[in-house]
């Protein structure tokens, strides 16, 4: 996607977030005022700020991202490689909470 579509309306900020990390490990982290969000790999910080700050109506602090490089696996004899993940923790601001289980 080129970036002059990613800046057009709200759809585009449904296509910088694609889906909630559930984990037991982001489930402490929001204990900490933070949310995990699995992103495309070319989505950008300030691309992920505005997208949460939108669609959700609370303020961000700070995102930081990771990319988890997909790992060679094995299943019923046959090799596979899982897909490599962009991965963003966004910290909020003080008095601002999303609730992920309730979707948007």
């Amino acid at each position: 996607m080129s970036k002059a579509k990613k800046s057009e309306g709200i759809e585009a900020h449904y296509d910088t977030l694609v889906q909630p990390i559930i984990t037991e490990k982001s489930t402490i982290a929001a204990e900490n005022n933070q949310v995990v969000f699995r992103v495309p790999l070319d989505a950008t910080k300030p691309q992920i700020t505005e997208a949460v700050e939108t669609l959700f109506k609370v303020k961000v602090k700070s995102v930081n991202t990771l990319r988890q490089k997909g790992k060679s696996k094995m299943f019923r004899g046959r090799s596979y490689v899982r897909s490599t993940v962009k991965k963003a923790i966004v910290t909020l601001e003080e008095g601002h909470a999303i609730d992920v289980t309730t979707g948007l």
